[in-house]
C-alpha cells in the first residue's frame, strides 16, 4: 500500500554541522537527499567535490521550515539528524494524517538512539527506523502499541499484502482492541493473510473482524455495524471500456459508478482500466482512470481478434474498427476473468474482470 502519491525517495535533514558524518553515512547507504545548513569548513567540497546533486548545502540561507516542506513534498520517508525537539517542531504545521504523512525517523547527533516518530505503519517510519540502526549500530525505538506488543497491526497487514484500508477509523477502532487482547477476526475472501498473534480465521464475517474483499457489503447478513468492522481492499478488477468518439467523462464515470454498485463490487478495487488501441486518446476514459488511481491500457485490434471469438459478437464494432468486440476481449488481453459479460448503456459498453 503506497501512500503520499506513490512517492518513493528517502530525505534527510540535518540542521547542524555536528551531525554531518551521520549523514554522509546513511546518503551513501540509502541513495537518499541530504538537506545540509552547513558544509563544516569545506569537508562537504573536499569529500565530493561539489559533484553530488543529492547533498544540499545551504550555509546561512538554510531555512529549517522551508527545507522541511521541500522534502515532504517529494518524500515517503524523512530521517532528521537532530534532538525529537527540533523535528516536531519542523513537520508539525504539515502533518495532514497517518494515511498521508512520510514515515520520520529522528537520529540524535551522537547516533545512540534511532526514533520512530510519525507514521510507523502506513508511512514505513518503523521499517526505515531499523534499516537506520542498522546502518549506524543505534538502539530502534518504536512506540507504537502493536509493535510493543508482537502484534502485527491492520495497517501492517494491509501495507505488507498489498491492500487498501476502506476506513481509518475502522482500522483504529481493530487496533484498540488488538492492543486490548482482544483476538480479531479474519475474513479473507483470497486467503492472502498468514494468521498470526492476535488474529483468527473465520468463515462468516462479523462484527469485531477484518473483511479482505472487493465487494460493497457482505450480502450474506444483514444489519452488520460496518464501522465496527475493517474492510481491506483487494486491487483485482480490470474493466473494458468501449464507447462513442468524445463521450463526456462524467457520463462514463457515473457508468461505471453504476454498474459496479449494481454487481457489489467497491470502486476502489479496479485495478486497471482497459480497451482498444483507437481510444488511447479518449479523454474521457484517461479522466475515469486518473479519477480511480488506475491505469488506462489499450490493445492493438490485432490482438484482440486472437480472443475475439470467445464472446459476444457485434457488427457494428465490426464494421467500425475491425473486430467484433472491445471491452470482453481487452478484459481477456488483460490477464483477468470475465466475471460480468458485457453491460450496455447509451453507447458505452463496459465489461468486468478479476485477475487471476
Amino acid at each position: 500500500m503506497l501512500l503520499s502519491d506513490e512517492k518513493e525517495s528517502i530525505s534527510i535533514i540535518c540542521p547542524s554541522p555536528k551531525g554531518l558524518n551521520l549523514g554522509i553515512k546513511l546518503q551513501n547507504e540509502l541513495a537518499c537527499t541530504l538537506y545540509i545548513k552547513d558544509a563544516s569548513d569545506g569537508y562537504i567540497s573536499d569529500f565530493l567535490g561539489n559533484k553530488n546533486e543529492k547533498i544540499k548545502v545551504y550555509g546561512k540561507e538554510f531555512n529549517l521550515s522551508k527545507v522541511t516542506k521541500e522534502a515532504f513534498d517529494i518524500s515517503s520517508k524523512i530521517i532528521f539528524i537532530s534532538s525529537t525537539g527540533i523535528a516536531v517542531r519542523a513537520i508539525a504545521p504539515l502533518l495532514q494524517g497517518k494515511d498521508k504523512d512520510p514515515g520520520v525517523v529522528v537520529v540524535d547527533l551522537s547516533s545512540k538512539y534511532a526514533v520512530s516518530l510519525v507514521s510507523g505503519h502506513l508511512g514505513g517510519g518503523n521499517e526505515i527506523t531499523l534499516k537506520v540502526s542498522e546502518i549506524l549500530n543505534a538502539e530502534p525505538v518504536i512506540t507504537t502499541a502493536t509493535d510493543t506488543m508482537g502484534i502485527i497491526g491492520p495497517d501492517i497487514l494491509a501495507k505488507k499484502y498489498d491492500l487498501i484500508i476502506d476506513n481509518l477509523k475502522s482500522a483504529k477502532y481493530i487496533a484498540a482492541l488488538l492492543v486490548d487482547n482482544k483476538t480479531v477476526g479474519i475474513k479473507d475472501e483470497y486467503n492472502l493473510i498468514e494468521i498470526s498473534k492476535g488474529y483468527e480465521r473465520i468463515e462468516e464475517l462479523n462484527e469485531d473482524s477484518i473483511w479482505v474483499t472487493n465487494k460493497i457489503a457482505y450480502l450474506e447478513k444483514e444489519n452488520l455495524d460496518y464501522s465496527k468492522i475493517l474492510k481491506l481492499i483487494k486491487k483485482d478488477l480490470v474493466l473494458g471500456i468501449g464507447c462513442r468518439r468524445n463521450t463526456p467523462y462524467e457520463k462514463i464515470i457515473k457508468f461505471i459508478e453504476d454498474s459496479l454498485k449494481k454487481y457489489n463490487f467497491d470502486i476502489k478495487s479496479v485495478k486497471e482500466i482497459v480497451s482498444v488501441d483507437v481510444k488511447k486518446d479518449e479523454q474521457g476514459i484517461m479522466e475515469a482512470a486518473k479519477k480511480l488511481k488506475c491505469p488506462f491500457r489499450t490493445f492493438e485490434r490485432e490482438k484482440i481478434k486472437t480472443v475475439q471469438d470467445k464472446y459476444e459478437r457485434s457488427e457494428f464494432v465490426l464494421k467500425t474498427l475491425g473486430v467484433t468486440g472491445v471491452c470482453e476481449p481487452c478484459v481477456d488481453l488483460a490477464s483477468a476473468k470475465v466475471i460480468i459479460s458485457k453491460i450496455k448503456h447509451e453507447g458505452m459498453t463496459l465489461a468486468i474482470g478479476v485477475v487471476n
